[in-house]
């Protein structure tokens, strides 16, 4: 995996998504402690959409961000994009999905005009694009003026007192979890490599600045291994 580039590792990715999309809400629910609900939670409140707001959950798998936010906004209009055709069949089996508009889509090339969403969000999608600075600058070219985005994702964590036990769950429990789980733990080896080869917080909010985005912030969570950025158009 970390010799492939371009579209070698992009098929390379939508495969792995492929195979373990059967349990891959399951696997976040394990992996994180149940504490992944949560952050989408704070996802959809910092992003704060307005009343019917066309809001675009881009890499959204089976739809967690985008059910959350007509939980949290029942007026908005979520388009759940992804370009991993099987995640989002599972997502359209959960009850409301219907409400979504589900669009295959990648981030690197998104299918709609300029200005064309209020609000942005992605989960765990920026870590696994070519071109990081063009995807933010997608994000930046979709939205509105005044528009927000935020992005929630794994980050290159701090080395601290917590590091041998983040490593151990990372490069032991995950994999090993995630083999009996979704029968593939090569997927489950890939996060922690993705995790720890990815920018970290301070770096990404950089990118997102050069993206054209400004009030941009961050936030760590799981002991410096997630965090949330957010940003304006």
């Amino acid at each position: 995996m970390a010799d492939l580039t371009g579209p070698e590792r992009a098929r390379y990715v939508q495969g792995m998504f492929a195979r373990i999309a059967h349990r891959y809400d399951l696997m976040n629910r394990l992996m994180t402690f149940g504490q992944d609900v949560r952050w989408r939670v704070e996802v959809i409140r910092r992003l704060a959409p307005p009343p019917g707001a066309r809001l675009l959950d881009l890499g959204t798998g089976t739809g967690d961000l985008a059910f959350e936010a007509l939980r949290q906004r029942p007026d908005c209009r979520p388009v759940a994009a992804d370009f991993t055709l099987q995640m989002m069949r599972f997502g359209q089996r959960r009850p409301g999905s219907e409400r979504l508009d589900w669009v295959a889509a990648d981030a690197l090339a998104l299918p709609f005009p300029a200005a064309s969403f209020d609000a942005v969000v992605s989960g765990f999608l920026l870590r696994n694009v070519e071109d990081i600075l063009a995807a933010l600058g997608e994000q930046h070219r979709t939205l509105k003026p005044g528009g927000r985005m935020v992005a929630l994702d794994t980050t290159h964590p701090r080395r601290n007192m917590f590091t041998p036990l983040v490593n151990f769950h990372l490069h032991t429990v995950i994999p090993t979890l995630g083999g009996w789980i979704s029968g593939s733990a090569e997927a489950y080896r890939y996060l922690p490599d993705s995790t720890q080869g990815f920018l970290s917080a301070e770096a990404l909010a950089e990118r997102m600045i050069s993206a054209g985005f400004s009030q941009v912030g961050f936030r760590r969570l799981m002991f410096g291994t997630v965090a949330i950025h957010w940003g304006v158009k």
